[in-house]
């Protein structure tokens, strides 16, 4: 994550999920709200309803490298939220990314948005 961190404190958590605007899908959950930084904060949920501890971890991890390999399409200084829904279990990576950036383009943080950003930086 070049240009990202984590977020850590369940202060910045319930801040981002009382002001940030929320969208949905079959797996995913994704809060998104605007910082003053000038790089997106990463956080990751998984509720012990989703499993035991390997499971909540493995879908951390899946979570986390999905984020991580599409970093570049996303906008700048962004606190995103993505809680994992007991559904999103048994998926496999490539259904995780998917359900990922499906909320990004439905939050409109991520794809054609920045193709202007990636060509000017090669200019």
């Amino acid at each position: 994550m070049q240009r990202s961190e984590s977020l850590k404190k369940n202060q910045d958590f319930q801040k981002v999920y009382r002001n940030g605007t929320s969208k949905g899908n079959r797996y995913l959950v994704m809060y998104v709200l605007k910082n003053q930084y000038m790089k997106n904060r990463l956080g990751i949920s998984v509720s012990k309803k989703v499993g035991n501890s390997v499971v909540r971890h493995r879908l951390t991890r899946l979570i986390r490298e999905s984020y991580r390999l599409n970093e570049a399409e996303f906008e700048n200084s962004l606190d995103i939220v993505v809680v994992a829904r007991p559904q999103a279990k048994d998926r496999t990576y490539q259904e995780i990314e998917s359900a990922l950036m499906h909320l990004a383009g439905k939050h409109c943080i991520a794809g054609k948005n920045n193709d202007k950003e990636v060509s000017d930086q090669n200019n």
